[in-house]
């Protein structure tokens, strides 16, 4: 299928519940819908919302066919978690209908409380909250809708199921999540180091004293994953110019609430206008039902849309950050080990207010210094283990004799600032 297929197409099978679907996805071919209960989660408003995410913020400012979204990967997830289940079943693992549909639910939802363009604006748009917390407050709502048919799923996402493998398979270093978003990342932005077998490696996994392992002849496969999951963390996810894009939406969308702090009106849709307005918090979230209203409303589409107009704002500040965005007319950046000496970054926000004709508070929008950090294996958590043929298990990391796995636990940091490119420091 060609690679121009960013979008999944859904092909309807006729049947008795008329709810068995196939989705055409441009990564795995046919994704099959196993139940109606699927079905009718995928269809539900705050699972469509994803298609109107996107899956890797503003990556496709840098990799123009990095357009796919969180409701790709959801469905991708789910077809990979199938096929793991499958296999466990074929390895003589007893699991029942029931776990099967409470993990497919699991792993289908677990992506359902991200906002606008993912985590880019995760803690922006609503202060002190990470869109896990919301994900758990969406299952518990959707779970009273269904009348208490995730009550299994959400154990399992939750982890307090007595079977600890179905949590292991839904969240972990080596889960259908991962799995599925690095292969297809790597497919959506043509950055090939980031291709893994995933095949291969759901084919080696098995289950021993409760939780999942990979059998010793899928080592290299772990190997495979672990330094392309590396990679893409410095080639997509923490590429230099995704950073400076991202961090100028979230100054763009700052600036817009110190507007509105002041009285002064900033256009956007309602949903959109609600938070620039009200600015809601954590704790609002959870007693104000406004918020959440409002929250599955929102997508990338009334953020961007706003941020057309704002180019053309009676504000400075707002309309050249907008335009910037707009326009691709991005920020530089500096990427380096050590942390950037104060008095530069004044003399930086002194020379921006001359030039921009703006208020020196308002040059923070500008220059921003922050850090970037990565950890492709973390061996503080529950580790991937291998299992040999006399079912002895060790940590990937000291069962591979590739020096680079335990390297790739070790968390490298790094210090970056930005500002404008017509600023000659």
């Amino acid at each position: 299928m060609s690679s121009f297929a960013a979008s999944l197409n859904i092909v309807m099978i006729r049947s008795e519940t008329n709810k068995r679907k196939i989705f055409n996805d441009p990564v795995y071919g046919f994704i099959s819908i196993p139940n109606p209960l699927l079905f009718d989660l995928i269809e539900h408003p705050y699972f469509q919302r994803l298609r109107r995410i996107t899956q890797l913020g503003l990556s496709h400012l840098v990799y123009p066919g990095a357009i796919h979204t969180r409701f790709q990967h959801s469905m991708g997830a789910l077809f990979l978690m199938g096929h793991a289940l499958r296999t466990l079943m074929e390895k003589g693992i007893p699991i029942s209908e029931e776990e099967q549909t409470a993990t497919n639910i699991a792993i289908l939802l677990h992506d359902i409380g991200h906002g606008p363009y993912s985590h880019t604006l995760e803690g922006v748009l609503i202060q002190g909250i990470t869109h896990e917390e919301i994900t758990n407050y969406l299952l518990d709502l959707l779970n009273k809708e269904f009348d208490g048919k995730l009550d299994l799923a959400i154990s399992i996402y939750h982890n307090t199921y007595q079977r600890n493998f179905f949590h292991q398979l839904v969240s972990s270093q080596l889960d259908m999540d991962r799995l599925d978003y690095i292969r297809r990342d790597s497919f959506f932005t043509g950055v090939s180091e980031g291709v893994i077998g995933t095949e291969r490696l759901i084919k080696m996994l098995n289950v021993v004293d409760d939780q999942i392992v990979v059998e010793e002849k899928g080592i290299y496969s772990v190997e495979k994953f672990l330094v392309a999951r590396r990679l893409m963390y410095w080639q997509v996810y923490l590429h230099k110019t995704g950073i400076v894009a991202e961090q100028l939406l979230i100054q763009i969308i700052k600036r817009a609430k110190d507007l509105a702090k002041e009285g002064i009106s900033v256009y956007g849709s309602p949903a959109f206008q609600f938070f620039i307005n009200q600015q809601p918090n954590k704790t609002s979230f959870f007693r104000n039902s406004d918020v959440l209203t409002h929250f599955t409303e929102i997508d990338d589409f009334d953020i961007m849309g706003a941020i057309k107009i704002w180019t053309k704002h009676a504000d400075r500040s707002l309309s050249i950050l907008s335009q910037m965005l707009v326009n691709r007319n991005l920020p530089k950046i500096q990427i380096e080990k050590e942390k950037q000496d104060p008095a530069q970054l004044e003399k930086i926000r002194s020379a921006i207010a001359k030039k921009y004709r703006i208020s020196f508070e308002e040059t923070k929008h500008f220059v921003v210094s922050g850090t970037v950090s990565n950890r492709a294996y973390n061996l503080e958590h529950e580790g991937i283990f291998i299992v040999s043929k006399k079912g002895a298990l060790t940590d990937i990391a000291t069962a591979s004799d590739n020096f680079n796995v335990r390297t790739l636990s070790d968390p490298v940091k790094k210090y970056f600032l930005y500002y404008p490119k017509d600023i000659d420091i």
